[in-house]
């Protein structure tokens, strides 16, 4: 268990299970705080990925989402909170991966009902490895002025009423959230209010105990005195009678243990919390309270009495000048969400769009960072906007040059392909340069130009599946799929597509690996022997070569090469180069002034 202050103003958490409205509670309660930077770095949300759109202030911030607790906790290594806002089903299961990654101190369960045997586990491996399981069935806690976990607290306002944006001097602790939103208020009207409180939860095996974090306030300089709110059921409140015996704990201690009404019942009673049901006389709220008061604690004689309790002992540190009471700070104003504001003119309005490749609102538009004047003036091609467009970074000069070729070979194919057929009688139809660019593209598919990112899939997973080139071209025969990338109309095994001939000399001079297009062609090299128009066409070069451009620059990850081909950028690249073509194909038919097309009778098979 920790010995010392667990949060702090720079504190950052992962959020397991995405909930708005907890999330942003935090967020406000950041920006009351002064908080420079917001405290939920990431989100965990399994299945999922991409970015939460949330307030920080005035300012509207997208947070990452990610699906796993390691990829998120590999994304934001400074997060070293967990807050596990899953159901009782899931909650032991992620939690012990939280606790399992070596960049999380500790873990917040807020589920209620979490399997005993489960929690045993998950605080036997956080004692092992010196970390901090607060909860289950936890509200959560606060550092008052920094820091806090969910729905804390409660709301803004009630954050507000007690003094929660600036820390006092007094650390509390409680097994119940409810309780917990009640003594902060309690606490604020007299004292100079909480420094740090922390709710264990009301299950029957607390992940961290009262003793444990009264035993941490003892060690943090800023709380001069202890608050401590218990309940009936369990003897947790006997280890905290020993710490104040064994003189462990040096600062005022004011105790009360709920739940004295218990005896006015005939039978047993089960209160609100599992843990909250006594076991016998040890167990009973009166023999806590005695024990505790025996032991040095200042104990009130009636839960009434605790406020004024709390009240005296304050005082007397004030009058002894061990303490002396927080000056107060005005706390910045909550901007209002649209639907409570939108009467009174106070608004802020989300957005619909995330953009990351590109800003236009400063005095320049950039491109992934990088301002237009620095593009022109350092000379940069289309090649290299792609890759600003595109991957979001600068990639080497071959890699921008090879995208360019790519561009500058698949601009065209002449007037008989589909796409550029389509353009041609779309534009002789008298329609615009866009409908018939348009037109054209809507051909690009499976059967036309579209196959770059299949062939890319298939040839990547052949390979790194370590399939000979014969078996994965069996496999693919057996499944009734084409082999992407193989295969063409008019080319031939003694009549090679001189463009898959350009980019492989290209490739192999300035690429420093080329092993998905040498297995490509190992492929091509068995289909060939199958039937002599089976060649390696131009989608399947750039497929293969692709592969080696984004493994051989070392400057992507395997999931982004993975996430690059099932997005789809390879296509990408076709629609981009045979673009120009169409445009050109559009305005060679209005130049010439090209009427009406009507195919020709004798080119259809008229039949029953």
């Amino acid at each position: 268990m920790a010995t010392g202050q667990l949060f702090s103003k720079a504190t950052q958490a992962l959020f397991y299970n995405y909930k708005q409205l907890p999330i942003q509670r935090m967020l406000d309660f950041d920006f009351l705080c002064g908080r420079e930077m917001p405290s939920v770095t990431g989100i965990i949300n399994p299945g999922s990925e991409g970015f939460q759109k949330l307030f920080f202030g005035q300012d509207e911030i997208a947070i990452p989402v990610h699906s796993t607790v390691e990829a998120a906790c590999a994304a934001h290594p400074t997060a070293d909170v967990f807050i596990n806002f899953a159901s009782f089903r899931s909650a032991a299961a992620s939690s012990m991966s939280a606790l399992k990654q070596p960049t999380i101190r500790v873990v917040a369960i807020i589920a209620e009902g979490v399997p005993e045997s489960d929690t045993k586990q998950l605080i036997a491996f956080a004692k092992a490895n010196n970390k901090v399981v607060i909860g289950p069935a936890t509200v959560g806690g606060i550092q008052a002025g920094a820091f806090k976990i969910g729905d804390t607290a409660g709301t803004i306002d009630n954050i507000i009423q007690c003094k929660l944006y600036r820390p006092g001097s007094v650390g509390f602790v409680s097994k119940s959230g409810g309780m917990s939103n009640e003594l902060y208020n309690t606490i604020a009207r007299v004292t100079d209010g909480i420094y740090e409180g922390i709710a264990i939860g009301g299950d029957v095996f607390p992940g961290s105990t009262l003793s444990d974090h009264v035993l941490r306030f003892n060690n943090i300089p800023q709380v001069k005195m202890i608050v401590v709110l218990g309940e009936l059921g369990g003897r947790d409140e006997y280890s905290l009678v020993e710490a104040v015996k064994q003189g462990k704990i040096n600062k005022p201690v004011v105790a009360w243990v709920s739940g004295t009404c218990a005896r006015l019942f005939k039978s047993e009673v089960q209160f609100g919390h599992a843990g909250a049901k006594s076991g016998g006389e040890m167990e009973s709220a009166q023999a806590k309270n005695e024990a505790l008061r025996e032991a040095g604690a200042v104990v009130p004689t009636s839960y009434e009495a605790f406020e004024s309790t709390i009240k005296e002992t304050f005082e007397k540190l004030v009058e002894e000048g061990k303490t002396a009471p927080v000056k107060e700070v005005k706390p910045p104003q909550i901007p209002e969400d649209l639907n409570v504001a939108i009467k009174s003119g106070k608004v802020r309005a989300p957005t619909h769009i995330i953009s990351t490749i590109s800003d236009d609102r400063g005095e320049e538009p950039t491109y992934a960072g990088v301002a237009m004047s620095s593009i022109v003036e350092q000379g940069l091609g289309v090649g290299d906007v792609l890759s600003l467009l595109w991957f979001k970074r600068s990639l080497p000069h071959y890699c921008t040059r090879f995208i360019e070729i790519c561009v500058m070979l698949c601009a065209d194919h002449g007037p008989c392909v589909s796409g550029a057929h389509n353009t041609i009688v779309t534009a002789r139809a008298g329609k615009d340069l866009v409908s018939s660019l348009v037109s054209g593209l809507l051909t690009i598919g499976p059967r036309f130009g579209g196959a770059i990112d299949d062939a890319a899939r298939y040839f990547k997973d052949a390979y790194e599946r370590g399939l000979a080139p014969y078996e994965f071209v069996e496999i693919m025969k057996k499944k009734g799929i084409r082999v992407p990338g193989i295969g063409h109309r008019i080319k031939r095994g003694d009549n090679r597509d001189k463009r898959v001939e350009l980019l492989q000399q290209y490739a192999r001079s300035n690429f420093p690996s080329v092993k998905y297009m040498e297995y490509a062609v190992e492929v091509e090299a068995y289909t060939l022997s199958k039937a002599n128009n089976l060649v390696l066409n131009v989608d399947g070069a750039i497929g293969s070569l692709f592969l080696d451009l984004l493994a051989g620059s070392g400057m992507f990850t395997k999931q982004e090469i993975d996430e690059i081909v099932e997005i789809g950028y390879l296509n990408g690249l076709f629609v981009l180069a045979r673009s120009v073509g169409l445009i050109g194909h559009t305005f060679d038919q209005k130049r010439l002034k090209q009427p009406l097309y009507r195919h020709p009778w004798e080119d259809v098979l008229y039949t029953k």
